[in-house]
């Protein structure tokens, strides 16, 4: 999938959770899309973001954020 589809799809489900706020709405996203986006989708978009890619709100790009650091640490 194009990275800007990934991308308007983490901010859809972004603009979703955006009233739990800063501090606990990029869990809820991160937990969206560990439970609903493909392991292929996941991988895309946080080596999306690996490579300097952008367009991602701040609550979507905190939840790749942690995506990213739970790959890593597996």
């Amino acid at each position: 999938m194009p990275p800007e589809k990934l991308t308007m799809m983490a901010n859809q489900i972004s603009r979703f959770f955006a009233h739990l706020g800063p501090e606990h709405a990029p869990e809820e996203i991160a937990d969206h899309l560990r439970k609903f986006w493909d392991p292929r989708m996941r991988r895309d978009i946080i080596a999306y973001v690996a490579a300097g890619g952008g367009g991602l709100d701040p609550l979507a790009a905190a939840a790749v954020a942690r995506l990213a650091a739970e790959t890593k640490v597996s």
